[in-house]
């Protein structure tokens, strides 16, 4: 609830009647498109966003060893190094030519982090994820636009879900913000996955507060210039980058200050407030493309909510995801006959070495 004020309070979630009907929605039609996309002979079955993966790198992810002390929640402890598995993607639910306009996604998952994670099922596992895209805010409102969404890229047929954007001709109606964040994101034509900024778009949990995050790249390396023709020149030019280059990013943490401004419900809000660096993200050169690293990477999951408490996903776009990822990740692991558990560091560190 509000207080009595009407003002928003910091670090609170405000869902709303009904979410629990629109979570079941979504999960019904994310499901379904997996399971038709899969029966029209589509192999392995995907994701139903993020589909395409330009291959999982290993990685070392260090906290500062001069941490204030309102970041110390959780694996943030100063000095403390994890390693980490790294999945770059594109974020269509299809896989599609790299040079096409598209999100792209950076999900870090560390290794060795004890404590009870939030899932039933993977309470003891000890790892830690942590999804970003590279684009600061989301272009979906609230759960009754995202099936509004849905039911317009269906009408669509693959065609761009114009109708979602522009449902009639009383421009009141009209979502204009989510139209240019869709644009932007859709727009995004990179170099490369490892000279890319991603962030965590919907709002987490610091302990008691609210924070978003982002990885922001540091390296000065010069970038090969890719080959736009390739299908797969985000893979292509990482190959390139990671026989003879390190590359780093700095992990930063955006607290909420402002619950009006800063919402915690609405994810197509930028955040207005300083990032702070509270860790250091090292990829040394390695090969990660080899037949067996890629399917690794493939079997992998990822959701916000394999966390632990003290970063618990917060928002009406992240409940959504809580039952949405546990049911794609059920179904997809179970069509392509994949037994669906938590790696160990163990067996990803004999893929990709020590």
């Amino acid at each position: 609830m509000q207080n009595q004020t009407n003002t928003l309070v910091l670090g609170q979630e405000y869902p709303t009647p009904g979410e629990a009907a629109a979570i079941q929605e979504i999960e019904q039609i994310t499901s379904g498109q997996v399971q038709q996309e899969y029966q029209a002979g589509d192999r392995p079955a995907r994701r139903d966003a993020h589909a395409k993966h330009h291959g999982c790198v290993k990685a070392e992810f260090t906290v500062e060893a001069n941490l204030p002390s309102e970041y110390k929640f959780g694996i943030f402890q100063p000095g403390k190094t994890f390693t980490a598995c790294i999945r770059f993607s594109n974020g269509s639910g299809k896989p599609q030519p790299d040079a096409k306009g598209d999100g792209r996604g950076m999900a870090i998952k560390l290794f060795g982090v004890e404590g009870e994670k939030i899932l039933a099922d993977e309470k003891q596992a000890l790892t830690q994820d942590f999804v970003m895209i590279n684009h600061p805010v989301f272009f979906i409102r609230n759960l009754p636009d995202y099936i509004d969404f849905f039911h317009a890229t269906i009408a669509a047929k693959g065609g761009q879900p114009f109708k979602f954007f522009f449902p009639g001709l009383n421009p009141f109606k009209w979502r204009l913000r989510e139209f240019s964040i869709a644009r932007a994101i859709q727009g995004k034509k990179i170099l490369s996955p490892l000279t890319s900024q991603y962030w965590s778009m919907t709002p987490y949990k610091l302990g008691t507060r609210a924070m978003k995050f982002s990885a922001r790249p540091v390296s000065i390396n010069p970038v090969p210039q890719p080959d736009f023709n390739s299908r797969n020149y985000l893979r292509e030019i990482m190959v390139e980058e990671l026989r003879s280059q390190e590359f780093q990013f700095d992990f930063l943490i955006q607290l909420q200050i402002d619950a009006d401004a800063m919402p915690i419900e609405d994810p197509t809000v930028e955040w207005k407030a300083p990032f702070v660096k509270v860790a250091t993200i090292t990829i040394k050169p390695q090969t990660f493309d080899s037949p067996e690293q890629m399917e690794f990477c493939e079997n992998l999951s990822y959701t916000p909510w394999h966390s632990l408490p003290e970063y618990q996903p917060l928002g009406g776009v992240n409940r959504c995801r809580n039952q949405v990822y546990q049911t794609i990740a059920k179904l997809r692991h179970q069509l392509n006959h994949v037994v669906k558990q938590e790696p160990t560091v163990e067996e990803f560190l004999r893929l990709f070495g020590r």
